[in-house]
């Protein structure tokens, strides 16, 4: 075991942990560049999208979704192993696969903010919502540039019945219908500045958004969102990645674009 009885106890009451560093400086600035590389089309190959989420208007965020597809080094990123072995101390499995990874970069001074959300809504076609991302900032992470914020416990209140918890466009606070949620609900915003070359792990279900960049720093950082081994294909509405899909409703999701990276205790050669 890497992590204390602490940490995971941490992780299990609040749906987030600040684990720390699990890259050098050289390795994060590395991977950043590599990321440009694939946002204006200088890479090996081509990820499955990469989208500009305010095209034409002031603010912008960069999005591409599986940039492992379009470049080795992010494909080895999925494989790290100190990361994939704390997910699966996080998740208590023997199995881990990923289900997709997800760069957001905001620009300096335009960048845009992603609104309070939780992920499954976002993810219709996979069931248990048991799934766990690893955040690795690319650069530091602050409050100024747009760093994560979470609301503690959340994750342990479901899915939102509302199906989208809304955003104060102001003060970026979460505007959820209170009657919706678990009576004596306490809703707390912590924002987690995560440093350079560091990971953040949250919970699926966990409450989170990120809020606008007006800082002169860029904020890049590559979210791998993990699923146990017995996540299961369950198609309801769609989504970007189903197209990879080979196994029948119902089964396990396996598959060449959902690789195992943790099995049996053990870090899976790539």
């Amino acid at each position: 075991m890497i992590l204390t009885p602490e940490q995971i106890a941490e992780f299990n009451e609040k749906g987030y942990l600040k684990y720390g560093r699990v890259y050098s400086d050289e390795e994060a600035d590395t991977l950043r560049e590599r990321m440009f590389d694939v946002m204006e089309g200088r890479s090996e190959s081509r990820p499955e999208r990469v989208a500009d989420f305010h095209e034409g208007k002031p603010r912008k965020m960069i999005q591409i979704v599986n940039i492992w597809e379009a470049d080795s080094m992010f494909r080895k990123h999925l494989y790290q192993p100190l990361i994939c072995e704390l997910v699966a101390e996080l998740m208590n499995t023997d199995t881990v696969r990923v289900w997709h990874d997800q760069v957001q970069y905001k620009p300096p001074k335009i960048g845009g903010a992603t609104d309070w959300h939780q992920d499954p809504p976002y993810w219709p076609i996979i069931q248990p919502a048991d799934l766990v991302s690893a955040w690795v900032a690319l650069d530091d992470a602050t409050i100024e540039n747009g760093c994560m914020r979470m609301v503690p416990g959340s994750h342990k209140w479901g899915a939102h019945k509302g199906g989208t918890i809304g955003t104060d466009p102001t003060t970026f606070e979460p505007l959820p219908d209170l009657s919706l949620l678990p009576e004596g609900t306490k809703i707390e915003v912590v924002p987690v500045e995560v440093k350079k070359g560091e990971v953040m792990f949250h919970h699926c279900l966990t409450w989170h958004g990120t809020a606008w960049n007006d800082s002169e720093r860029g904020r890049p950082a590559i979210a791998v969102h993990y699923m146990p081994g017995y996540t299961r294909y369950q198609p309801a509405g769609g989504h970007l990645v189903e197209h990879h899909v080979t196994v029948k409703a119902g089964e396990v999701l396996v598959g060449d674009h959902f690789p195992t990276v943790w099995e049996n205790g053990l870090s899976v050669p790539h």
